[in-house]
């Protein structure tokens, strides 16, 4: 009788998300993703973050491209930019150097981020623009229903691989890490606690943050991804990381099999916006700042 579970009533729990103003930064438009989809516990991890760091829905904007993880703007009640497939981060730049108060969150899925769009992200992290790009990443096109995409895992069957996929995946966190991306996370969605603790790091470091989301797809994938799968996977990066050390966050990266989840690497420099800055005082004969 011991083990028995302390029951959960659905009043008592839903006076709790009243009460810590997450609601306030929800739109009424519910989300439609399948029932199940990880892409849920996101929505929560990115409303409890912001509630946590006290910013002003009238200060968020969500960019998007296409795919599942596009609808996301609108289920927020903040500023929604739905753009063109693969266009997010120049979008997002866009926004921000037009007005460098706001934050400004760019969403995708893994083919959104990393097939079309995938052009952009080395210029945002060179350029260490001021935004967080969350990526889902579920290895399958969703949305088009279930076909390979630039992370599926080799020997995948899909619509478009009957016969196993035997394109070697991409490694999303060995890129950022090429591309001197100055914050740089990896999260599950099946972790809410987790999760929400890494979107309130990734929104709070400024400069170009990217939080790397693994997140199951309930309806077309059976055998990969799968909740049972990445939670006997999934690990937490070891207590005595050094975020710090590039070489170390390039040898965690490399274990796929078993993902580790945290906070890989961490830089502060200049960003995007200070440059520009620096260049209009260097245009109006200004002291260089330090």
């Amino acid at each position: 009788m011991g083990n028995l579970r302390q029951p959960v009533y659905l009043e008592e729990k839903l006076e709790q998300v009243r009460e810590s103003g997450r609601l306030n930064i929800r739109s009424k438009s519910l989300p439609t993703w399948c029932p199940g989809c990880g892409y849920f516990s996101i929505v929560d991890g990115v409303t409890m973050a912001i509630n946590h760091l006290q910013i002003h829905q009238k200060d968020v904007t969500v960019v998007s491209g296409i795919g599942c993880a596009s609808r996301f703007p609108f289920f927020l009640d903040t500023y929604g930019f739905h753009t063109l497939h693969g266009r997010t981060l120049p979008v997002a730049t866009g926004i921000k150097v037009a007005n460098d108060a706001l934050t400004v969150l760019a969403i995708g899925g893994d083919g959104d981020a990393f097939a079309i769009g995938g052009a952009h992200i080395p210029h945002a992290a060179r350029r260490n623009v001021d935004i967080t790009y969350l990526v889902f990443d579920n290895g399958i096109y969703g949305l088009t229903k279930g076909q390979t995409s630039p992370t599926s895992v080799l020997g995948f069957t899909t619509s478009t691989s009957p016969y196993e996929n035997q394109d070697r995946p991409l490694n999303p966190l060995l890129m950022m890490l090429s591309y001197d991306t100055s914050w740089i996370g990896q999260s599950y969605a099946g972790d809410p606690r987790h999760l929400s603790d890494m979107i309130t790091q990734a929104i709070a470091h400024r400069g170009f943050s990217y939080l790397h989301i693994l997140s199951p797809c309930v309806t077309f994938d059976k055998t990969s991804k799968t909740y049972s799968n990445l939670k006997a996977q999934v690990q937490l990066l070891p207590d005595d990381h050094d975020s710090s050390d590039k070489i170390a966050a390039i040898k965690h990266a490399m274990d796929v099999d078993n993902p580790p989840i945290g906070l890989f690497y961490k830089e502060n420099r200049p960003t995007l916006s200070d440059n520009l800055d620096l260049i209009v005082d260097k245009a109006r004969g200004r002291n260089a700042r330090a």
